[in-house]
């Protein structure tokens, strides 16, 4: 998972370097707004929520966005009711690409996403079709610099992680779904500020892609991630540098 633990990074980097910002607080609102709908908007009662608030503010998003977000989900403010939806689908090189969606528009969304799919050579498939590939695991990240290894393993087996990995400058915390939420809340009970957590989608292998396919690949999964309604984007390629240093470049 080298190569997409990179992207992830990459991905961090754009959302603070450039204004991809302004549509990154969009999603989180939409996250925000769907956990406090199923729920309740109290984040003390409600694990999603409070990791959806959690992130916003590692993203720097601002209070009033939250609260209105919040507001939006309980029903408090008018707005659009969102939903949440999956695809499921192959990119260049057959890597399988896993999208968690939130909408107000089901036929816009997928219609639009069936379009990036082919545009960038990639197919939608049926629902099914690729998420036997992946299992669910709940991912924390903390920063490595300012925690160092023996640390932060320290902290996580203490929590009840499952185990840790370090790369691109992250420590990389795996959970059960059952215990996400305990081990975030157990590390912030020790002090550790979390950098970001999610329930994702891990692939059980993965497939190495190169040259004009990476390239290929690179630019499809950009074009998806940037689409309005895709919150989370899983896959299970594995990429060089080269083809990273292209997309950065």
């Amino acid at each position: 998972m080298a190569g997409h633990s990179k992207w992830a990074q990459i991905k961090r980097q754009k959302a603070v370097n450039d204004q991809a910002r302004g549509k990154r607080f969009a999603k989180i609102g939409r996250e925000i707004a769907v956990a406090a709908r199923h729920g309740g908007g109290d984040p003390d009662f409600n694990p999603r929520l409070r990791t959806a608030i959690a992130n916003a503010k590692a993203e720097n998003m601002p209070a009033a966005n939250i609260d209105r977000a919040v507001q939006r989900g309980t029903g408090e403010l008018p707005g659009m009711t969102f939903e949440e939806t999956t695809y499921e689908g192959y990119g260049p090189g057959g890597v399988a690409i896993y999208l968690e969606c939130v909408t107000d528009n089901t036929n816009r969304t997928v219609a639009e996403i069936r379009h990036l799919m082919s545009k960038g050579g990639g197919n939608l498939g049926q629902s099914g079709s690729v998420a036997w590939m992946f299992e669910r695991k709940g991912q924390i990240y903390l920063e490595a610099e300012r925690y160092d290894e023996e640390k932060a393993l320290e902290s996580a087996l203490k929590a009840g992680a499952e185990d840790m990995r370090t790369e691109d400058g992250l420590h990389i915390l795996t959970t059960s779904v059952a215990d996400f939420h305990v081990v975030q809340d157990s590390l912030r009970d020790q002090g550790i500020e979390i950098e970001d957590s999610e329930l994702a989608m891990i692939p059980a292998t993965t497939v190495k892609v190169e040259g004009r396919e990476a390239e290929k690949l690179l630019k499809l999964v950009t074009a998806l991630e940037e689409q309005d309604d895709v919150w989370k984007l899983y896959s299970n390629f594995e990429v060089d540098d080269e083809a990273f240093a292209s997309l950065q470049g």
